[in-house]
């Protein structure tokens, strides 16, 4: 249970505060309501590169890392593809100088070509190390391609190609900046060992309404509703073939999220799960399976993968994998296998609940999702799911009429496909 209050700054400012008297620490979370989604298609990555860039010098602190480390403070960052996360840990009487550092860093970033080049230069290395340079480097690329069609989910969130950061300019990087940094596109988060009356005071001082967002709610396209299934084989130089399939699923705001969740969980969640029995233990199809979703705010993905012994064709792991699904559509989940799942659900949410991190962070998303209500609320949704709807969700979804399969596969393994 995380008690909070909120309220809202004449900035337009969203401020949400849990006290805890039992830390001599503070954890500052800032969620800025802008993620990959948000970029034009031709200029993709930009999220993430102003992330590196809000590392960079401001006008009155200069370098952020070196100030809250001279603070005795642990930060970082990172962005998605609806938000972009901003959060520091630091003893409770250096709170002012954290609310400060983020407003000056909001309204006076210096955004040089100077620091554009050297993060520029930061994310180029990134994209080649993790997405270019590694085994299954390009997975999601080729995932969300796929996947979707329209909505700007289809690309990943460090951007579509690397050309797009390469040729980025100051002038486009500053626009965006402008257009998403300002404290009504921002919630602020805090918990920590703070009275009520301080949070207010020193939020409203450090960040004052002469900076506004201009239309930071980029309209973007919906996913229309898939109506035909999607197949794509790739070739690349891995150690094993792999498969995922994927199918469309809720936004993260509709009640059959929560449904959802808990199918991908029964499914594949750890090594007493029903596919890591089925297909990796006794069949020995597989060397991994999982089922997972992404999660996202708008309508998302629920996406089945397997990593396939040597010699398995690609054909028959496939087939086992849609007989497992199957079985969830025809056959009630146990409800002993329902209540281990929710159990996990309740021991995961209640360490969520210990860390004011992990509380900042917690109440921070929420509020993003303009679901404060749900900061306790969701354990009795997990706890007030049945097996009757697992198995009602499970037959809505996992329809071969819609969904998307993507083979990825060693190199030279053709004749493994069938």
């Amino acid at each position: 249970m995380i008690p909070y209050k909120s309220f809202t700054t004449e900035s337009g400012l969203r401020v949400i505060f849990n006290q805890d008297k039992s830390t001599p620490l503070v954890a500052v979370n800032l969620l800025y309501k802008v993620g990959a989604k948000h970029e034009n298609p031709d200029v993709t990555g930009l999220a993430h590169l102003c992330e590196h860039l809000m590392f960079s010098s401001s006008k009155t602190f200069g370098s952020y890392d070196k100030v809250t480390e001279r603070l005795g403070g642990e930060s970082n960052a990172f962005t998605n593809n609806d938000f972009t996360n901003y959060y520091v840990t630091l003893p409770a009487e250096f709170f002012k100088y954290a609310l400060a550092l983020e407003a000056d860093r909001m309204y006076n970033l210096e955004l040089t070509q100077k620091n554009l080049d050297i993060q520029k230069g930061v994310v180029i290395e990134e994209f080649k190390q993790r997405y270019i340079n590694q085994p299954y480097g390009d997975l999601w690329k080729e995932i969300r391609e796929l996947a979707y069609k329209v909505h700007p989910y289809r690309w990943q969130t460090i951007g579509k190609d690397i050309s797009h950061i390469e040729n980025a300019t100051l002038q486009q990087t500053r626009e965006f900046y402008h257009r998403f940094y300002a404290p009504s596109n921002a919630v602020l988060a805090i918990s920590g060992n703070l009275k009520e009356e301080e949070v207010r005071e020193v939020a409203e001082k450090y960040f004052p309404k002469r900076k506004s967002s201009s239309d930071n709610i980029t309209n973007y396209p919906s996913e229309p509703e898939q109506t035909e299934n999607r197949t794509k084989t790739v070739y690349r130089d891995v150690p094993a073939n792999m498969i995922c399939i994927m199918f469309p699923m809720s936004k993260r705001t509709e009640k059959e999220y929560y449904v959802q969740d808990l199918l991908s969980d029964v499914l594949a969640n750890g090594k007493s799960s029903r596919m890591y029995n089925n297909l990796v233990t006794e069949r020995k199809l597989f060397t991994g399976v999982n089922a997972s979703i992404t999660g996202e705010d708008d309508a998302g993905l629920f996406i089945v993968t397997g990593q396939y012994c040597d010699g398995i064709p690609v054909k028959e792991g496939e087939q086992a994998l849609w007989e497992e699904l199957g079985v969830l559509t025809r056959e009630m989940v146990l409800e002993k296998e329902l209540q281990k799942m929710k159990n996990k659900n309740e021991a995961l949410s209640t360490f969520e609940d210990i860390k004011i991190l992990d509380k900042a962070m917690k109440m921070a998303y929420y509020s993003h999702l303009n679901m404060e209500e749900y900061i306790n609320g969701e354990r009795e949704i997990y706890n007030a799911i049945t097996v009757e709807q697992l198995r009602n969700e499970a037959e809505k979804m996992f329809l071969k009429g819609k969904y998307s399969c993507l083979y990825y596969l060693k190199e030279n393994e053709n004749e493994n496909k069938d």
